[in-house]
């Protein structure tokens, strides 16, 4: 899974990783752990009355039973909780793995395994390389927009057009409009009411004219249940591909870690709708519901691909299964 943004990018087929000094990489990455796992104190916590090494010592009925309502406390759901449970009680009952700091370990490694699902990388190769943003209002969807545009230039140089397709709301494009500024890239925006499609549209023609890699989309916010605005969003695809056949080559959908397993029924409904490629998860670092990331990847094999856990810049992370399941548990 990806560890830093060099990992998530994937540039001319490979990723876009360089050599760099191992140490300060080493370094980086032990300090972007140590933040991770603070963020998710409160679904640490949430856990950790239950999930430690002496839940193990007894492996009665109980046991799992208590292990069960840990997990779908912490929002992993239902049918994850399930497969989890069931194989980590099996190797235990068979010997394979025994002792309370095993079981811990073995369980962590479930918990990642369920987590890293499809392809969790962003290919930028093509040119340009043309992202769709979509979620819920509050989601953090433009702030996370304007964050993604400040990484692709700040940690791979690359030129980046963002486009404010959410053209109900004036609030969305001035927000979009100070955040191009803050990364310093291109911003496309339409009239008052103008049709998004028509924005989505300008903006890729900029792109194109100015040479730039990368063209970022913010759309309205919108509830899943609400047919005209997710035919909106089909709409805008239909625009997209008309320019590019093949775009917009992702889709990312930005999930409130906050609404849990409300969290996944968007989830679902999104992707019927706009085939998503991606989840961003946001507001990590606000709840005790964390474990909707497995839930979204296990239910749906959608791959999470950014996290939100926190307002500033370096808070929006690409998502790393491994040290996601370690912050959780450890």
């Amino acid at each position: 899974m990806a560890r830093d943004w060099d990992d998530l990018f994937i540039v001319d087929g490979e990723t876009a990783a360089g050599d760099g000094d191992s140490d300060k990489d080493t370094e980086r990455r032990s300090g972007v752990f140590r933040r991770l796992r603070e963020n998710l104190r409160k679904t640490r916590q949430a856990l950790s009355s239950e999930i430690q090494a002496t839940l193990f010592e007894d492996l009665s009925e109980e046991t799992w039973e208590r292990l069960e309502e840990a997990l779908i406390y912490a929002d992993v759901g239902a049918s994850t909780t399930a497969q989890v449970v069931e194989q980590l009680e099996r190797e235990a009952t068979a010997g394979s793995v025994s002792g309370g700091e095993a079981l811990t370990e073995r369980l962590t490694e479930l918990l990642a395994e369920i987590a890293q699902t499809g392809e969790d990388r962003i290919d930028i190769t093509p040119s340009p390389t043309v992202i769709l943003m979509v979620g819920v209002n509050g989601t953090g969807k433009t702030t996370t927009v304007g964050k993604l545009a400040w990484h692709l230039r700040q940690e791979l140089g690359r030129k980046v057009v963002l486009a404010a397709a959410d053209t109900f709301r004036a609030a969305a494009v001035e927000q979009l409009e100070i955040w191009a500024e803050r990364a310093k890239v291109a911003f496309v925006k339409g009239p008052p009411g103008a049709d998004p499609g028509s924005v989505a549209y300008d903006a890729i023609a900029t792109a194109r004219r100015e040479g730039a890699d990368v063209v970022i989309i913010d759309t309205a916010g919108r509830l899943h249940t609400q047919d005209d605005l997710m035919g909106e969003l089909a709409k805008i695809r239909r625009v997209i591909a008309k320019q590019i056949p093949d775009a917009p080559h992702e889709t990312l959908l930005t999930v409130d870690a906050t609404t849990g397993q409300n969290g996944l029924r968007q989830a679902q409904i999104f992707s019927e709708s706009v085939e998503v490629t991606g989840i961003v998860l946001t507001k990590l670092d606000g709840t005790a519901k964390g474990g909707i990331a497995l839930a979204i990847a296990h239910d749906l094999g959608l791959p999470v691909k950014l996290i939100g856990v926190g307002e500033k810049l370096e808070d929006l992370r690409p998502f790393d299964a491994d040290e996601f399941a370690r912050a959780l548990l450890s």
